[in-house]
Order: structure tokens, then C-alpha cells, then sequence
């Protein structure tokens, strides 16, 4: 992620804005390492999130609330005891650090007035919540760390408040041409990690940015820029520098496959043609930022059991369907045995006592054949012994035939549901592929033994609109499918699915057309092979009818159909620029 010093500053902007001048009104401490202030100003209520867990240190504005503890912790008792009723004078930041502070006037014990600061430090593992006197004395601090933790400085009560080392690092502030490039073009490194490490605030994430704004690879080595190239960088570094005082953020999520991968106050350009969402503030991005992340890991988390049940059982049903293969290989020999008999019973009333084999005229082919014979059983003895194995064998194939199509349905199902989870976005979806894998035997139900099928929470279709303005709706997981596909989807609608693969069923309502345009096909298409087992594919063949055409097998799984007219076209399992509509 790119929580850096452009982040810290965007947000000392935002934080200024909406808090200068404001007092706080409450104070509580819900978790072990997280402040809430509750200010109010400009007939507003703020409420700022402070964090300094080492997994996921933030600070930024939220309308969300969390409980607060019967018993205040002793820092957040001393920080009520001298800050309620404050009035924020300023929020600054020093140079572009991560470091954002709140300077915050209150009355003291003997009635004067007096300003304290609450420093957050937003550095990793080393984040933390820093109370300091107006001497820059520190008070005290949400985590405490002494010489015996880091040799670098303590953070104890009644030490001097010292800002973190700042590496020697730039600031673009203060930046000329000459320190420019002395610093960054010194160093035998890439283009990217010269222009981080020398420049205070500076993510790789948005070296990478000004680097490509610039028109140039970041990989390439610092040491080998040509001149032009060197101005260029500085070009793009001064306008970098002129958006930051200006103010001119333009807080931006970058998303793949729906997945949050980065976020900055500033456009990514560099990651091409991938999905941009665009906020007005800084804090509703990282509260959407991190929401999405933390929805797409407890998604991932509660996934993981029910992805082991269903690989485990689909391992199991492949080794089971290749051995059941290997012995359906074994008895083509039946037909053979068949041969032999049939010929011993032709040619056998010759056959002298003892004899080893018998030659003769294979009347299906008019060619000689020699047939082994156990010598202690005469030709009819010996042709019955063939029937008995001939019968034996065909039974065997009949018996296989009948269970590698049970096995092959049941490696099918499993692979559509495996397909399904990859789709799930939400722990409904989760709930429908359990009830699934219960409902045909894959795992036990827990808990109640009332909790029926009927009584889940039904999960909703994805919804798409085509560039023509065309619904275009796609089931998530097998019940979805036949749900949509059954009991949605009318006649004429049209139905669109990947060819010989797991995958979703795509319905596209006509309501009152009679034809889809080639456009709404495509785009079509286009879903059903992103949502498909072939979404890594290049291209994906798939097939299109009308719903008037499928038919459900009797005792088939969900969403499993059969059709005999179609249409098909082969497209890239791409769905950039079709317009999903939130449910």
C-alpha cells in the first residue's frame, strides 16, 4: 500500500480543513492501540480514527462507531483529563513524514491556557500515539518504548520528544536542481529506488508514478539517465512539488478483478487500463480501501476450509475417474474371448484331447487365428471358460460405462462449485456453495438439524447494463444459475455459457426487443467467459440460445442443462468497460 508522507499530507490538508478550530467532546479508547476523538465544529460532528496497530496503522475521518470499554485505559484517562473540551489550533506535518500532528489548546489545572500535542506516527511496526507537553516533553504515549526495545530512541514519560531519523532523505520542498542530482543519480540502484530513497514521503508505489509521468522505466539504473531524461524527472518531481502545495489531491483506488491493489492521492497512471475509482476525500478512500481488503481477506479466510473439502474431493473423484478409465481399458479384450468360444464351439468337434491351442479360419475377418487351450478341458469345456470371462468383462463395462459418467458428473459439479467460490464475494455467496456441498454429501451440516436449505439467505445475481442499454444478469454459484436461468430468465431471453467448462450462466433480457445488438453479444460473451473456468484463457468459446432452448436433465445437479441449438463465437474473457449496477 502507499500509506506514505503524500498520503500523511493529503490528509494534514483534510484534517485542517474540517477540524481547525473545532473542540473535542469525547474520548475513548476501544482498542489497545486506537484513539477515537469525537470533535465538533462548524455545527459538525468529527469523528477521527487514530491507530497505531503495528499490522494496520491509520488515521483518517469516519462516520463509524465502536464500542466503548466500561473502564477507560490510563491513556485514555490522561489524554481525557487535558484535552477534553480542546480546541484545535492547527494539524501540521514536518517536511512529508508520516508523522501528523494536532496541536490542541485547553485549559490547565490553574485556570491558564495551554497547548499540548498528540503526535501519531504512521512508520509499521513502530507506529504509535505520542502525548507531548509544549516543551516537547512527552507526557506519555499509547505504546511505551524504552532503550531495551530500540537503540535508535525512547518514547517514555518525561523523555524529550525527538522526531523519528529521517534517513537524509529530500524533501521536494526544499528540493533545487543541484541537491536533485547529487542525491538520486549517486547511487548504483534503479531509477525506482533511487528516486524513494532519496526523497522523504515518496512510496515506491509513487516513485513509480513520477517516474512514468516523467516518460521513462523505472527499472532502468539511475546512473544511465541521459540529461534530457534527468530533466524530465526534476520536470516531474516540481509539478509533483506544486499539487502538493496546492492542494490538488485526487484520491484514487486502483482495483483488479474488483480486488483493491493500491491506493494514492494522486492518479496511478502507470498501471495502464486498469479499474480506477476516484474519491473526494482522503479518508473515504482509505475507509473504502481497507474495508475492501478487509472483506476480500474474510472472504478468503472463510473460503479456505470449504476450498479444501472441495479440492480433496476433487482429487479423489479424478484419481478414482483414471483408475475407472484404466479398468474399462482392460476389458476390451471381452469381444475376444467372445471369438473364441463362438470359434471352439465351429471348429472344436475335431480338436484332439490334450491339444495346447487351435488354429483356424476367423470367419469375421477370413483370417487365420490360433486360440490357447488348457489342456486338462476339452473344446467345449475351453469355449464355456471364454463365454464365462466374455460375460464377466461385459459386465465389468457395463458397470464402469454407467459409473465413469457418474464420476465425470460428479468432477464437473465439484469444479463448478470451485469456480463458484472463486466468484463469491460475500459470505451469502459462502453460505450458498456450504448448503450445496452439504446438500450432495460433501460435507456434514453442523449445528440445528432444522437449519434447511429453505431457510438461507438467498444470495443476488451479478447485474451488468450493455453499452446498448441491455440487462445482463450472472449467477455466482450453481443455485444462482438455475435460479436464473429457470425462474428469471423468460423464453426469448438470451442465454450465454463457456463451452465445455464450469462456468456462469449469463442471461440477457430482451424485454420488449426482438434482436440484440452485436455489441450487447460481445459484451455478453465477454461475461461469460470472465466468469468461467477460462478466465485466464486468451479467448474463450461460448456458447449462445435462446432459454426457450435448455432443457434440465432429470435428477441433474443445479445448473447443469442440456440444449441442441446454438450459436457460438469465441472472445477475450475481458468485462473492462461493462457497467456493473450495484444490487
Amino acid at each position: 500500500m502507499a500509506f506514505d508522507g503524500l498520503v500523511i499530507h493529503n490528509l494534514k490538508k483534510e484534517l485542517a480543513d474540517s477540524l481547525i478550530g473545532g473542540r473535542i467532546n469525547k474520548i475513548y479508547q476501544p482498542e489497545k492501540d486506537e484513539i477515537h476523538l469525537i470533535i465538533k465544529n462548524q455545527r459538525q460532528s468529527f469523528r477521527l480514527m487514530l491507530s497505531a496497530s503495528a499490522s494496520l496503522p491509520l488515521v483518517y475521518l469516519t462516520e463509524k462507531t465502536k464500542s466503548n470499554p466500561m473502564t477507560a485505559p490510563n491513556f485514555c484517562m490522561l489524554l481525557r483529563k487535558y484535552l477534553m473540551n480542546g480546541k484545535i489550533l492547527d494539524v501540521t506535518q514536518p517536511g512529508l513524514e508520516r508523522i501528523l500532528i494536532l496541536h490542541i489548546e485547553h485549559v490547565d489545572e490553574m485556570g491558564d491556557l495551554c497547548v499540548k500535542k498528540l503526535i501519531i506516527e504512521i512508520m509499521g511496526k513502530h507506529s504509535n500515539i505520542i502525548f507531548v507537553s509544549q516543551d516537547d516533553k512527552i507526557i506519555d504515549s499509547i505504546k511505551h518504548v524504552s532503550f531495551q526495545v530500540s537503540s535508535v530512541r525512547e518514547v517514555l514519560p518525561g523523555r524529550e520528544y525527538i522526531l523519528p531519523p529521517n534517513q537524509d532523505k529530500l524533501s521536494v520542498f526544499d528540493m533545487t536542481k543541484e541537491a536533485f542530482l547529487k542525491k538520486c543519480f549517486g547511487k548504483n540502484s534503479s531509477l525506482e529506488k533511487a528516486v524513494y530513497t532519496s526523497f522523504q514521503g515518496i512510496s515506491p508505489v509513487m516513485a513509480r508514478e513520477v517516474i512514468h509521468r516523467a516518460g521513462l522505466d523505472y527499472g532502468i539504473a539511475a546512473g544511465s539517465l541521459l540529461e534530457y531524461e534527468q530533466d524530465a524527472l526534476y520536470t516531474s518531481l516540481l509539478t509533483l512539488k506544486e499539487q502538493l502545495e496546492q492542494g490538488q489531491f485526487t484520491p484514487t483506488i486502483v482495483l483488479h478483478e474488483g480486488e483493491a491493489v493500491e491506493f494514492a492521492s494522486f492518479p496511478l497512471t502507470h498501471y495502464g487500463n486498469a479499474e480506477y475509482r476516484t474519491f473526494t476525500s482522503i479518508s473515504s478512500l482509505l475507509e473504502e480501501y481497507y474495508a475492501l481488503k478487509e472483506s476480500t481477506s474474510r472472504i478468503r479466510q472463510k473460503s479456505a476450509d470449504l476450498r479444501k473439502i472441495i479440492t480433496t474431493a476433487l482429487e479423489r473423484n479424478l484419481k478414482k475417474h483414471d483408475l475407472q478409465y484404466r479398468q474399462l481399458e482392460d476389458t476390451e479384450k471381452r469381444e475376444k474371448y467372445r471369438i473364441y468360444g463362438e470359434l471352439l464351439h465351429t471348429y472344436g468337434y475335431n480338436l484332439e484331447q490334450g491339444a495346447a491351442s487351435l488354429t483356424c479360419i476367423n470367419y469375421y475377418d477370413n483370417e487365420e487365428i490360433t486360440i490357447p487351450l488348457d489342456k486338462d478341458k476339452n473344446a467345449m469345456e475351453n469355449a464355456a471358460s471364454y463365454f464365462n470371462r466374455y460375460n464377466k468383462l461385459k459386465r465389468t463395462y457395463e458397470a464402469l460405462s454407467e459409473l465413469i459418467v457418474e464420476t465425470k458428473n460428479q468432477i464437473d459439479h465439484l469444479e463448478s462449485i470451485l469456480t463458484s467460490l472463486d466468484m463469491a464475494t460475500s459470505e451469502t455467496d459462502l453460505t450458498e456453495i456450504k448448503e450445496e456441498l452439504i446438500e450432495y454429501g460433501y460435507m456434514k451440516r453442523k449445528g440445528p438439524k432444522n437449519n434447511k436449505k429453505g431457510k438461507i439467505e438467498k444470495g443476488k445475481p451479478l447485474h451488468y447494463i450493455s453499452s446498448d442499454g441491455f440487462h445482463m444478469y450472472v449467477g455466482k454459484n450453481n443455485y444462482q444459475n438455475e435460479e436464473l436461468t429457470f425462474k428469471f430468465a423468460n423464453g426469448k431471453d438470451m442465454w450465454f455459457h463457456a463451452k465445455g467448462m464450469a462456468g456462469s450462466h449469463v442471461i440477457v433480457k430482451l424485454e420488449t426487443a426482438d434482436e440484440l445488438p452485436d455489441r450487447t453479444y460481445e459484451e455478453a460473451g465477454r461475461l461469460a467467459a470472465y466468469y468461467s473456468k477460462g478466465r485466464q484463457a486468451p479467448k474463450v468459446e461460448i456458447d449462445y440460445t435462446e432459454r426457450r432452448n435448455l432443457k434440465k436433465p432429470p435428477k441433474a445437479n443445479p445448473g447443469f442443462v442440456i440444449y441442441h441449438t446454438n450459436w457460438s463465437l469465441n472472445i477475450e474473457p475481458d468485462i473492462t468497460g461493462i457497467q456493473e449496477i450495484e444490487s
